[in-house]
């Protein structure tokens, strides 16, 4: 197929990974294969280099940040072919801490 000798960088490539769907980005990282990834090696570490100076640079800033001082979240990573969104953490409310304190101490379900 011509299709698959097309360089991962063109805009049919790109087309086709921006639209897999999530469960086909699940099936694509469950496989482990990233040698069959829609990205050279060289865009891979490529972006492996941006990864580390992103969060050499977040480092940096919460080093120098006083520490009474809210730090900046940690940069996420460059999103890479089979690979989702890297999902948000469950924030605690005080609804949420309130009822967790009540089940620690004994409290019925």
């Amino acid at each position: 197929m011509f299709i698959e000798h097309l360089p991962p960088e063109s805009h049919t490539m790109t087309a086709l990974r921006n639209g897999l769907t999530p469960e086909q980005i699940t099936a694509q990282a469950d496989k482990g294969e990233p040698e069959k990834a829609p990205w050279s090696q060289q865009e891979q570490l490529l972006a492996a280099a941006v990864d580390a100076i992103r969060r050499m640079e977040w480092t940096l800033i919460c080093l120098n940040t006083d520490k009474k001082s809210k730090r900046p979240d940690p940069p996420e990573p460059m999103r890479r072919p089979g690979a989702g969104p890297r999902k948000k953490k469950a924030q605690l409310t005080e609804k949420s801490a309130d009822r967790l304190l009540q089940l620690l101490q004994g409290g019925a379900a």
